[in-house]
């Protein structure tokens, strides 16, 4: 389910002090039901991803046509990436997130990890359109557990990046974005039968405590 920008920005997210000058563009609840200590699958799921190989073949048509078209156009050039066009947000990162760990590795698009912490995931990529962040959070849902919540913010390319943003967006929104949902959901399903208990409290963390934000930092 799509979100409003304000339940991204309105959490203690540490990547906030990374992109004061990125924009939020998509925020998503992803159908991925568990518990406080779930979230290292959720990290490992969407970082397995390979959406030019969805089971959707209106989803592999379009990221087939993307990556063909930057091939040709030279939008993926190693020049026009992170640490070439546009240098790394962990140049921004304090000592705190700079220990922390990275998470894991994308298997099939160009991202570049930034941060791993309990509830809360970032990873970063630059293209000729843009310079982008996935963030991946994990935040208590209304019947007790928890659930992820997808954030994309950007930092579009000049006039060409902003364009090209606004060309893709209804295919993103119509196309792409529903149907990573179900893929998403469906291989949250398959993990289901390894997650005793999906959905109910996690019995390590009694009701007052659920809602607060738990940071490697000690923010919150």
């Amino acid at each position: 389910m799509r979100l409003p920008r304000l339940a991204h920005t309105s959490r203690p997210w540490r990547i906030h002090e990374l992109t004061p000058d990125f924009r939020v563009e998509d925020v998503w609840a992803l159908p991925t039901p568990g518990r406080r200590h779930d979230f290292p699958l959720l990290v490992e799921e969407v970082a397995s991803l390979d959406l030019s190989h969805s089971s959707f073949r209106a989803v592999r048509a379009l990221f087939t046509i993307r990556w063909k078209l930057g091939e040709l156009l030279g939008w993926d050039a190693p020049r026009t990436g992170v640490g070439e066009r546009v240098p790394t947000l962990r140049d921004r990162m304090p000592e705190d997130l700079r220990n922390a760990g990275t998470g894991p590795s994308f298997d099939a698009v160009p991202f570049r990890p930034l941060y791993l912490l309990d509830d809360e995931w970032a990873a970063e990529i630059a293209n000729q359109t843009m310079h982008g962040v996935l963030h991946l959070g994990w935040v208590p849902d209304d019947g007790g557990g928890y659930r992820g919540r997808l954030a994309v913010l950007v930092k579009p390319n000049g006039w060409f990046g902003t364009a090209y943003m606004a060309a893709i967006r209804p295919f993103r929104y119509l196309i792409v974005y529903p149907l990573m949902m179900r893929e998403i959901e469906k291989k949250w399903r398959a993990h289901s039968g390894t997650l005793p208990g999906v959905g109910e409290p996690d019995k390590h963390f009694p009701d007052d405590r659920r809602d607060r934000t738990h940071r490697s930092s000690g923010q919150g």
